[in-house]
């Protein structure tokens, strides 16, 4: 659950990118690290092996300030570790998220372990208590010429479920779907801890609060 002091004026929101193995969840953090301004941006840290699977996690810190609420918010977006020897780590670090991107793999050879990774999710979410927080599928290498077409990736038990689409390691739909958890995250949250009646900001607003303070390149997608 998002980390909030009214009293302090500061909101705090960990998003976590799950997924299987190699499907790009390091290289989402990687192109929206490098499109937030670095006035607004923390470090991003992260371990790797030699076949480039991220141990652990990773960590983007986004910091920003909502002008006339004076109401500062600070964005705390990790990944976790595909392979089914690190569930451990994945509970983890899945622990106290309000949101997460599954970031499914588009090649055709991976429809078994992107079910496998989303069954893992679904489970984990389930033993932490967070089954309800928002969950944006993104269908990652989309440039792959063999990539699955659309209208046959697995939606996960949701015929009308919306998938997003991107291209990692390129940048493309890395930030749109960013936003898209953002601004579902804020929804949920805002149920229970009535955030725009006590912040002065509604999904739209905060979404362009983002906009307005993490970089050019943000706003403009």
């Amino acid at each position: 659950m998002a980390q909030v002091d009214f009293a302090e004026r500061q909101l705090t929101l960990k998003f976590v990118y799950y997924g299987p193995p190699l499907s790009g969840k390091t290289s989402n953090l990687r192109a929206l690290h490098d499109n937030v301004d670095k006035l607004n941006r923390g470090r991003l840290m992260t371990l790797d092996t030699r076949d480039d699977r991220t141990l652990f996690f990773d960590l983007l810190p986004i910091f920003f300030r909502a002008g006339s609420t004076a109401f500062s918010f600070r964005i705390k977006v990790y990944t976790v570790p595909g392979q089914p020897v690190h569930e451990a780590t994945r509970k983890v670090v899945l622990t106290g998220s309000d949101g997460v991107v599954f970031v499914a793999d588009s090649h055709p050879d991976q429809r078994a372990n992107n079910r496998a990774a989303w069954d893992n999710l679904v489970g984990n979410l389930a033993t932490l208590g967070l089954q309800h927080i928002p969950i944006i599928v993104q269908y990652n290498k989309r440039d792959l010429p063999e990539a699955t077409p659309l209208p046959d990736c697995d939606r996960f038990g949701e015929p009308n479920r919306v998938l997003t689409e991107a291209s990692a390691k390129d940048g493309v739909g890395v930030v749109s779907t960013f936003f898209e958890l953002a601004s579902r995250a804020w929804m949920y949250l805002d149920t229970g801890l009535k955030l725009t009646e006590r912040t002065g900001l509604d999904a739209v607003s905060f979404r362009k609060a983002i906009a307005d303070h993490v970089g050019e390149q943000l706003a403009k997608e």
